[in-house]
C-alpha cells in the first residue's frame, strides 16, 4: 500500500472524528429531554424546538451550501461549519434563558447541513476513482457512532447527568470541539496534498453541488420524485422519533429508566453501525435497490404499529427500526445518484435536503403539539398515541412511494436500480 493511499485512510479518519462529534450534539437533546423537562420546566413543544429550530436554517442552505462548497473546497467548507456547530453547541450549554438555547441550536443548524455535504464531498474527493462505496458506508457508520454515543450517554457519563441539565451539554461542546480540532488538522493535510496525489483531483472538488436552477425541477422523472418522497419522509419521520421524542416515551409509556431508555434508543444506531456497509455492499453486488429500499420501508409503519397497539418486548421495534435505518441510507443515496445526470445532481440533492429540513422540522413540532394538547406524560401514557399515529401515517405514505417506484423500476421504465453495479 503507497503512501498516498494510506494518507488518505487517515483523512477518513479525521472526517470520521467531525461528523461522529457533530451527530452526537444533534443527538443529545433526546437524553437530556428528561432533565429539561423537570429541571427548566420545558414543555413538549419547547423540547420539540430545540431539534426543529435546526432545521430551518438548512431550507436556504442546502441550496447554496453546495455552492459554497465549489467555490472554496470541502476542506475549507468544512472547517467554516464545523466552528458554527462549535460556537452554536456553546451556546446551547450555556442555555439561558430558553432563547439562548434556541439560538445556539440555530447556529449549531447552520454549520451542521453544510458540514455534513462537505465532508461526503471530502470523502469523494480523497476517494475518487477508488473505494468510494465503501469510504462512504464508513463515513455513514462513524455518524451512527456519534448518535450512540449520545444514546447511551446517561450509562458512560452517568456522573454528568447527575449533575443537571447543563453538564451534558458540556460535555457535547467538548466533543464538538474535538472535531473542530480535527476539521483544522482534514484542512491542513488537503492544503498540503501534492497535485495529482491518489485519490485527489487537482483544484476542483468533487461533490459539491451544481449552482441551482429552479428550470431543472420540471425535468425531473417520476422515478427520481418517487424516491425523493421516500427520502424526505423517512427522515421526517425517524429524525424527530428517535432524536427528540423517543427516550421521553420510553420512559414515561413503558417506564424505563432514563438509562434504560436511552439504550433501547441507541440500538437503532448501533445496528447501522454495522449493517449500513452490509447493505451497501449487497447492493452493489446483487442490485435489487428498490427492492430493498421497499423492504426498508415498510419495517418504519409496523414499528410505530408494535409502539402504539401492542406490549412487546421494545427490542422488537428497535430491531426494525434499526433495520430500516441500515438498509435506506445505504441504498437510497446511490440510488438517487442512478437517476440524475450528474449535472443536475447538485440541484437534486438539494431539493431533497430542502424539504427534509422542513419535514424535520415540521413533524418534530408537531409532535411537540400532540403530545402538549394530549397532555402526555408519566401520567398520562396513552396521551402520545396520536404523535404514534401521525408518524404511522407519514411512514406509511413513505411506504407507499417507494413501493410505487419498485413497480416502475420492474418495468420499461426503469434506470437500472436492479442491477449490479459494475465490477472496476
Amino acid at each position: 500500500m503507497t503512501g498516498p493511499i494510506r494518507g488518505r485512510w487517515w483523512v477518513l479518519a479525521l472526517i470520521a472524528v467531525v461528523i461522529a462529534g457533530n451527530y452526537y450534539t444533534f443527538d443529545v437533546i433526546a437524553p437530556v429531554a428528561d432533565l429539561l423537562r423537570r429541571e427548566r420546566g420545558f414543555s413538549q413543544s419547547q423540547i420539540g424546538m430545540l431539534n426543529a429550530v435546526y432545521g430551518l436554517p438548512n431550507i436556504p442552505l442546502s441550496l447554496v451550501g453546495g455552492m459554497l462548497i465549489d467555490r472554496i473546497g470541502p476542506a475549507r467548507a468544512s472547517l467554516l461549519a464545523a466552528a458554527f456547530c462549535f460556537v452554536g453547541t456553546v451556546l446551547t450549554a450555556w442555555g439561558q434563558p430558553y432563547e439562548m438555547m434556541v439560538f445556539g441550536r440555530l447556529l449549531f443548524g447552520i454549520g451542521e447541513e453544510t458540514l455534513f455535504i462537505s465532508l461526503l464531498a471530502g470523502v469523494a474527493q480523497w476517494f475518487h476513482g477508488g473505494r468510494a462505496a465503501l469510504a462512504m458506508a464508513l463515513f455513514f457508520s462513524m455518524a451512527r457512532v456519534g448518535s450512540y454515543a449520545a444514546d447511551i450517554s446517561p450509562r458512560w457519563a452517568g456522573a454528568v447527568y447527575a449533575a443537571g441539565w447543563r453538564p451534558p451539554l458540556i460535555l457535547a461542546a467538548v466533543l464538538t470541539g474535538v472535531s473542530l480540532v480535527a476539521a483544522i488538522v482534514y484542512l491542513w493535510i488537503d492544503r498540503h496534498r501534492p497535485e495529482g496525489e491518489v485519490g485527489g483531483i487537482g483544484a476542483r472538488p468533487v461533490g459539491g453541488h451544481a449552482p441551482f436552477n429552479w428550470r431543472d425541477l420540471t425535468t425531473f422523472d417520476t422515478s427520481f420524485w418517487l424516491i425523493m418522497g421516500l427520502n424526505v419522509l423517512f427522515a421526517s419521520v425517524f429524525f424527530p422519533f428517535r432524536s427528540t421524542f423517543a427516550i421521553e416515551f420510553f420512559q414515561d409509556a413503558k417506564k424505563l429508566s432514563l438509562a434504560d431508555a436511552g439504550l433501547v434508543n441507541s440500538w437503532v444506531f448501533f445496528t447501522a453501525i454495522f449493517a449500513t456497509p452490509v447493505f451497501g455492499l449487497i447492493a452493489d453486488r446483487f442490485g435489487r435497490r428498490a427492492m430493498l429500499l421497499t423492504i426498508g420501508a415498510g419495517l418504519m409503519p409496523m414499528t410505530f404499529a408494535i409502539l402504539g397497539l401492542t406490549h412487546w418486548s421494545l427490542w422488537i421495534s428497535t430491531a426494525l427500526m434499526g433495520l430500516s435505518f441500515s438498509v435506506i441510507p445505504a441504498v437510497i443515496w446511490p440510488s438517487t445518484a442512478m437517476l440524475v445526470e450528474p449535472r443536475r445532481l447538485g440541484t437534486a440533492f438539494g431539493l431533497i435536503n430542502v424539504l427534509q429540513s422542513l419535514g424535520m422540522g415540521g413533524l418534530n413540532l408537531a409532535a411537540g403539539w400532540l403530545n402538549d394538547t394530549a397532555k402526555a406524560g408519566p401520567a398520562n401514557p396513552a396521551g402520545y398515541g396520536p404523535m404514534l399515529l401521525m408518524f404511522f401515517l407519514f411512514s406509511l405514505a413513505g411506504f407507499l412511494a417507494v413501493a410505487a417506484l419498485w413497480r416502475r423500476e420492474s418495468g420499461p421504465n426503469a434506470h437500472g436500480l436492479n442491477a449490479p453495479s459494475p465490477r472496476a
